[in-house]
């Protein structure tokens, strides 16, 4: 043992040599018991050792391409040397971390930079997962409005706690968790309904993702900025979700930001912010609704989070950025994501399966739809039949297995795939995405063979949990 280590430390590396084989099992029986039972059915119950950049490797040394990132985690990748040292620094300082009665340098230096890139915002309020940073915004926009009421948007994703699931747009996370808070939902893009919701005088906000995770489907051109003056008119405020898409995923460091004109009250941001190592959140808004929530000292910790501004959270922020400045890497997530769908997008004349491929910068949607052939069409419909969704799990699911590239289907009950990569990847991880998906669409368009082969095992599997 290193002389600098503590008698007593935990020899993690011995605990998983020796306990690591028994993952699944650990999961199963103390954690979600769903989650190991559905990866082995689909044939992800795979077994990482290491992960760097966009890879992870198996005990066998075999590379795995990311095309997920955790979600949207690991902008950066996993293990970003810069990121580490600023983490590794901030523990060796010993720092009097979270004392509650002073003000450290690390949260104002963290607010200062995240505000340089949002002009127009003016205070930060940090807390430790999107979710919070959305609940934070709902209080503090029925705070600064006096009135109970947030729209949203039909499909949207805002998290899974209490209030943000309130304004979920997906009725599956939403059963069984009921009474929620009073909400509207609305179509995105859809002027009048958001009109005549704010015709009954108590709605305090509309919160909207300017790319809707769910389906990867953004915002109509123009539409938020008209959305944003109609709200404005009605003294209502205007909360952008930016917990996905925000710090450089579209290409911009904010998605409204490709938008003239549009100034959000309220910003919520989160996952790639954290550099992929501590948990962060950060809710961006204008001073006069922080002055609204924080009104006297009275009410000076009448918002607060227990982790919120931890320095090594705040550590990995700004190493984030710094990371974000040096590698440039919001402009490479434009500029790969460019080519990325470009290259995509010309593979639907090829593939009649394939049916459209939208989205911006490195938040990619891969769109499949009915085909024309009599042949495709049986199996099709079979698959829709059972369950919508089983078609992209089954391009997913060889993309895994046969080539090692991790992807996601983009929501319940879609036939998207959603691909958020790590915002540092280049054209030769896109070439080799690309070539793979080639290959996994000439087998599903051959209408036999082993993707059919498991397609009928989604449907028995589907027909028999109805």
């Amino acid at each position: 043992m290193p002389a600098d280590r503590p008698a007593n430390a935990l020899d993690l590396a011995a605990l998983l040599a020796e306990r690591g084989g028994e993952r699944y099992e650990l999961h199963g029986r103390y954690l979600n018991p769903q989650l190991p039972r559905m990866l082995h059915t689909i044939g992800f119950d795979k077994t990482y050792d290491r992960a760097s950049g966009p890879y992870f490797y198996d005990a066998e040394g075999n590379e795995y391409l990311d095309m997920l990132a955790g979600f949207g985690i690991f902008a950066l990748g996993r293990h970003h040397p810069v990121v580490r040292d600023a983490i590794q620094q901030v523990m060796d300082l010993d720092l009097p971390d979270l004392t509650r009665f002073d003000c450290p340098p690390l949260p104002g230096l963290l607010a200062e930079q995240l505000l340089a890139q949002a002009p127009g915002l003016d205070r930060v309020f940090f807390g430790n997962s999107g979710t919070e940073a959305v609940e934070t915004a709902i209080k503090f926009a029925r705070c600064a409005t006096g009135r109970g009421r947030i729209l949203y948007c039909d499909h949207a994703f805002h998290g899974l706690t209490t209030g943000s699931l309130s304004i979920n747009g997906e009725g599956g996370f939403r059963k069984g968790f009921g009474p929620l808070l009073p909400d509207t939902a609305i179509p995105l893009g859809d002027l009048g309904a958001l009109q005549r919701e704010l015709r009954k005088g108590d709605v305090a906000a509309l919160i909207v993702e300017p790319i809707q995770g769910k389906g990867v489907h953004a915002a109509p051109p123009g539409w938020l900025r008209a959305a944003q003056d109609l709200l404005h008119e009605n003294k209502a405020l205007l909360i952008c979700d930016e917990v996905q898409t925000g710090i450089g995923r579209t290409g911009a460091f904010f998605a409204y930001q490709d938008e003239e004109g549009v100034q959000p009250d309220l910003v919520c941001a989160a996952k790639a912010l954290s550099g992929g190592y501590v948990p962060i959140s950060a809710t961006l808004g204008k001073s006069w609704i922080f002055e609204k929530v924080y009104s006297s000292m009275d009410r000076v910790l009448v918002h607060s989070a227990s982790f919120g501004s931890n320095a090594q959270a705040m550590a990995a922020g700004l190493a984030t950025l710094q990371v974000m400045r040096d590698e440039q890497v919001v402009a490479n997530a434009r500029r790969v994501g460019d080519l990325f769908r470009t290259k995509l997008a010309a593979l639907t004349e090829k593939y009649e399966l394939l049916a459209e491929v939208r989205g911006r910068g490195l938040m990619i949607g891969i769109e499949f739809g009915r085909p024309r052939s009599l042949k495709l069409r049986t199996g099709w419909t079979a698959l829709q039949a059972a369950r919508k969704g089983l078609f992209a799990q089954m391009v997913v699911v060889p993309l895994l297995q046969r080539h090692r590239i991790l992807t996601q289907v983009s929501g319940d009950h879609l036939e998207v795939i959603k691909l958020i990569p790590p915002l540092i990847i280049t054209e030769r991880e896109v070439d080799r995405f690309v070539e793979a998906f080639c290959e996994v669409m000439d087998d599903a368009h051959r209408g036999s063979g082993l993707m059919w082969d498991f397609g009928k095992t989604l449907v028995k599997q589907a027909v028999g949990s109805r």
